[in-house]
């Protein structure tokens, strides 16, 4: 999932994509004029159109070159960012991403944000319990605010209907949230004013409209987006496949994944380590063979585990192997190691696949994996426990996946569960 924002200006653009960013998001800044950058991994970009004070006809110019810049890039979610105390081409700026957009897309219009006093009640903008035009916002020497009322003020720049959706509603939670909303688009609304007096109630929206089965652009001072892309992406992923790929042989490794699918109810594709231990076929045949079995399996297993760890399995005699081929027992283990990097590159390349992230578990499947995915390394992010970090991949054919990386006799027996939960927390596709 990609992530285009439209800001007017570009304090505005930066405060919104640090919100994004603390909902684990990687977002850019977009300075007017420039273009949406090619290097390096974002799933958010915010472009800064600079026409907060524009004529309404350049302002809209600006929104639409945007829009295309953003489309070629690939966002498939759009949000509008609009001043906190509703100065600007609001309304005419919102119609220009509608013009992009299909018929059937609608704006739901939040201007409050409660961690810097603005609220929306009875549909008036509020600045720390003070109505909008009763401060220092009137007095704006090239745009002041000479009206509180949202829904009218954006009436008067939009060629659209404009709704209005009290507290009553939203107090009353998503499933109200959603009913009033659809009241106000069967009357031909295609902007709605939405009031919020908490971050609570703004989740509340944010999850009722990742629900509606609807495009939405979200036009917002930033909690509003921050919270519908956090609720889109979570969707998202529940949707899409986190896979866990462990090498590991010890019997500490044998209790994390017991408990791991005792959690998950996941069915794992054990691989074979004897035909992985050699130079001839057998090698290439177990890789398709797993392989094959993983995308069939991907579909029913949200937690997709490929590992060649089996209960009761015997270890793979590597020195006679190595005898008999005529190479040495490391070669050997790294051709293991090799086997499983590769079929966790296939899967994470399929095209009928989707992941949202991936965990390792032991140094040198990680360091294969890495190898194999032609990435420069891993982009260190946090700690997930002592020995468990989490990072995304840098460059390669994963470049910005989410991954979790742990040693095989790191944790306790919890420990693949829990690293599993925390790419899920911070997976963003």
């Amino acid at each position: 999932m990609k992530i285009g924002v439209i800001a007017d200006d570009l304090t505005g653009a930066n405060a919104s994509g640090v919100k994004l960013v603390k909902q684990g998001f990687q977002a850019t800044t977009v300075v007017h004029s420039a273009n949406v950058p090619t290097n390096g991994y974002h799933d958010v970009v915010i472009m800064d159109t600079d026409s907060r004070y524009m004529t309404k006809e350049l302002a809209r110019q600006r929104v639409a070159r945007a829009m295309t810049q953003l489309s070629n890039w690939g966002a498939t979610v759009f949000t509008k960012r609009i001043d906190s105390t509703i100065r600007g081409n609001i309304g005419e700026e919102i119609d220009e991403i509608l013009e992009h957009l299909d018929e059937q897309t609608i704006s739901v219009i939040v201007p409050s944000f409660p961690d810097s006093g603005r609220v929306t009640t009875g549909g008036y903008l509020l600045l720390d319990g003070v109505p909008l035009q009763e401060t220092y916002v009137s007095k704006d020497p090239i745009a002041p605010i000479t009206k509180s009322y949202v829904p009218d003020l954006i009436a008067k720049q939009s060629v659209h209907k404009v709704g209005y959706v009290g507290l009553s509603a939203v107090m009353e939670g998503q499933s109200e949230i959603l009913n009033a909303l659809q009241a106000q688009i069967e009357q031909g609304k295609r902007l709605i004013v939405v009031d919020a007096v908490t971050n609570e109630q703004i989740e509340d929206i944010a999850e009722a409209l990742s629900q509606s089965g609807r495009n939405i652009v979200c036009a917002d001072p930033g909690p509003l987006t921050a919270s519908y892309a956090r609720a889109l992406s979570k969707d998202h992923v529940k949707k899409a496949n986190i896979l866990v790929s462990v090498g590991s042989a010890t019997s500490l490794t044998g209790s994390q994944l017991d408990f791991l699918i005792e959690k998950t109810g996941a069915t794992p594709i054990y691989v074979d380590p004897e035909p992985l231990a050699s130079y001839t076929d057998t090698w290439e045949k177990e890789v398709e063979r797993a392989t094959e079995q993983a995308i069939e399996q991907a579909p029913a297993n949200h937690v997709l585990i490929v590992t060649t760890h089996k209960p009761g399995q015997k270890l793979v005699d590597l020195q006679a192997k190595a005898d008999k081929e005529g190479t040495s027992r490391d070669a050997l283990a790294k051709r293991i190691t090799d086997g499983l990097a590769t079929i966790s590159r296939k899967l994470l390349t399929n095209e009928t696949l989707t992941f949202a992230g991936c965990f390792t578990s032991g140094g040198d499947v990680t360091a294969s994996v890495c190898a194999l995915g032609r990435a420069n390394g891993i982009s260190l992010k946090d700690e997930v426990m002592p020995l468990a970090a989490y990072g995304t991949f840098d460059g390669g054919y994963f470049d910005g996946l989410p991954i979790v990386t742990k040693g095989g006799l790191i944790g306790d027996k919890k420990a693949i569960y829990e690293c599993v939960k925390f790419v899920q927390t911070k997976a963003t596709i």
